[in-house]
């Protein structure tokens, strides 16, 4: 891709209204722009962090088994009645009517509309256990947005919600998606500490959030600091992280003997960006859902929810990693692989060297941002480092007359001079 023909709209000062550093990092870099109180417009690098992270959560959820389908955001208020939840959300909720008078809303969470959708298609219990998910733009009218992403109005959001006969099964299927959770943050590079939460309006008896760990953070978090050890590739964490104390600091002021020693007690700050739950039969038995059991009996089958903001990470995950001259991409999630900077687009020599370089890049798979730009080479390396791409490969006139360009990785700063040949084997470390 030339940085020529693409839209990045960077911004050199911080903007004076952007409290956090994901917010002003996100404006700065040209990843959103702000439309209206508290919802965003994508723009081209921004959305295709956005979708790699989307990406991410997709493959572990359909590694932990469950189903992808996609829900629409209007849902109908007859839905919410149903379960009685319509009057109790609360001014969260954006409530209108259809041309025809009906009642509708713009979901912020989709229990009602996925228990209704599986109570017109399964009878059986040996359509069970299941547990399906989308990946849907959501809608809850904040009273005070701010922070950018992190606390908007409008948010992308994985939500799954399972199936299952008995409590064994939704237990089971609670530590599945638990699994998955800390499978899905460990592959955007970040360490989060599940924290045992309240239900709030979702209903039930077990919950947790995940709070990644950052200095920035908006709620502050007690653990016991044995968390910090346990391996999340052991097929047992969730078990051992379930075992350890774990309270945002307004449910730890209600604990009225703390259980862990004051040295092993610690204190942080932590980004809220799941939440999970467990709440048996609140929504089948409210909304008439049954099934057949092997017994002939009809049975309410007991749920769960799992929700992940796909939007909310791409700041927690800047919050996380960055530095005084901007974005740090985790591999994983980076818009592009490589920043490719042509210092003078004016020496033929240059170019078409650099377009050389491109091509053979992209031909191995690689993505490029090639800044083809007729600007200095100090406005080109600010712009790089803003946006952060993993890899940055520089092609100058000395360098071409000497077969080689300079290779730096954004993380670490290190730089080095390489032959063009020699390029591709070194990002291919």
């Amino acid at each position: 891709m030339l940085l020529s023909r693409y839209l990045l709209p960077v911004m050199k000062e911080t903007p004076a209204d952007a409290q956090i550093v994901s917010h002003q990092l996100m404006l700065r870099a040209g990843l959103i722009r702000q439309t209206a109180a508290g919802i965003y417009a994508w723009l081209p690098l921004g959305l295709r962090v956005l979708d790699r992270i989307a990406d991410i959560v997709r493959r572990e959820q359909d590694r932990a088994g469950a189903v992808e389908l996609l829900m629409p955001t209007i849902q109908s208020a007859d839905l919410w009645r149903q379960s009685g939840r319509y009057d109790a959300y609360g001014p969260e909720m954006l409530r209108f009517q259809d041309r025809g008078g009906r009642e509708m809303l713009f979901g912020p969470t989709n229990e009602e509309m996925i228990t209704a959708i599986f109570r017109d298609c399964v009878k059986s219990y040996r359509d069970l256990p299941r547990t399906l998910y989308h990946i849907q733009w959501k809608f809850r009218d904040e009273v005070r947005p701010r922070f950018g992403v992190m606390r908007g109005r409008e948010f992308l959001m994985k939500d799954a919600y399972s199936f299952d006969m008995d409590e064994e099964g939704g237990r089971a299927s609670y530590d599945a998606q638990f699994t998955a959770y800390l499978r899905t943050f460990a592959a955007l590079g970040l360490r989060a500490v599940p924290v045992r939460a309240p239900t709030g309006p979702i209903g039930g008896d077990l919950s947790h959030e995940f709070h990644i760990l950052a200095d920035t953070g908006e709620s502050e978090v007690f653990y016991d600091s044995a968390l910090d050890a346990v391996d999340l590739t052991d097929p047992d964490a969730p078990a051992t992280l379930r075992g350890l104390y774990a309270m945002e600091a307004e449910e730890h002021e209600k604990v009225e003997s703390c259980p862990v020693p004051p040295e092993r007690l610690a204190k942080r700050r932590g980004i809220e960006v799941g939440h999970i739950f467990f709440f048996g039969t609140k929504y089948s038995a409210a909304m008439g859902m049954q099934v057949q059991a092997k017994d002939g009996s009809l049975v309410n089958p007991l749920m769960g929810s799992y929700g992940v903001g796909v939007s909310r990470l791409m700041g927690a995950i800047i919050e996380a990693s960055h530095d005084a001259a901007g974005i740090i991409w985790p591999d994983s999630v980076a818009p592009f692989d490589v920043g490719l900077i042509n210092l003078r687009a004016d020496d033929a020599a240059c170019a078409e060297a650099a377009h050389a370089l491109q091509a053979k890049l992209e031909a191995a798979g690689l993505s490029v941002l090639h800044d083809d730009r007729d600007a200095r080479g100090g406005e080109k390396f600010a712009t790089m480092d803003l946006i952060g791409l993993p890899w940055q490969v520089t092609v100058g006139p000395k360098g071409v007359a000497a077969g080689t360009v300079e290779l730096k990785r954004r993380a670490t700063g290190e730089k080095q001079e390489v032959s063009f040949e020699s390029v591709l084997a070194k990002l291919a470390r």
